[in-house]
C-alpha cells in the first residue's frame, strides 16, 4: 500500500519543500519510490506559487536535491484526507494544524523529526532569517529524519 505523506512548515519554501525534495530522493535511491507519495504545503500562503527559497534550493543541491520544480501552496481541507501522515516541523506549525484539522484525522499528525530521536530535536529550525548554515542544518536533520521515515514505514522484505 502506498504511504501519502504531507510536510509542513508555515511558508512552504523552506523546510518543508526540502524534507519532500530529500524524501523523495532517498525514496528512489532506495528503490522505494512507488511505496511513497510525497508533498509539502505551509500553513500560511505568503508564498504560495513561489518556488523554495534560493538558499534552500542551493544548499540541497549541493547534496544532489533537486528542490527547482517545487512551488509553494497553503494546507486545504482536503489534504487531511488524502495524506496519510502530515508532518509539522515544528510545534507551532502543530498546533495550527491540529486547529483546522477534522477530528477524525487528528491521529495522522506528527513532527517529521519523531523519525530521527537520535538527532536529540523535536523541531526543524526555520533557516529563513539566518545565514546559509541554517539550511545546512536542515538538511541534516531531515536527511536522518527521511532515513527514518524510509525504515519505519517501507513495506518488509
Amino acid at each position: 500500500m502506498r504511504q501519502r505523506i504531507l510536510f509542513v512548515c508555515m511558508g512552504n519554501i523552506c523546510r518543508s519543500p526540502t524534507a519532500e525534495g530529500v524524501a523523495r530522493e532517498l525514496a528512489r535511491r532506495r528503490g522505494l519510490h512507488g511505496f511513497f507519495e510525497f508533498d509539502s504545503a505551509g500553513t500560511h500562503g505568503y508564498h504560495v506559487g513561489n518556488p523554495p527559497d534560493r538558499r534552500a534550493q542551493e544548499a540541497a543541491k549541493r547534496r544532489g536535491y533537486d528542490l527547482s520544480s517545487l512551488r509553494a501552496r497553503q494546507v486545504n481541507e482536503s489534504d487531511f484526507v488524502r495524506f496519510d501522515r502530515i508532518l509539522a516541523m515544528d510545534r507551532d506549525n502543530l498546533t495550527l494544524l491540529r486547529e483546522i484539522c477534522p477530528d477524525e484525522h487528528h491521529g495522522k499528525l506528527g513532527l517529521f523529526l519523531e523519525f530521527a530521536p537520535e538527532r536529540g530535536f523535536d523541531e526543524v529550525p526555520d533557516p529563513y532569517y539566518g545565514g546559509l548554515e541554517g539550511f545546512e542544518i536542515v538538511l541534516d536533520l531531515v536527511e536522518a529524519a527521511a532515513d527514518g521515515l524510509l525504515s519505519r514505514l517501507a513495506p518488509q522484505k
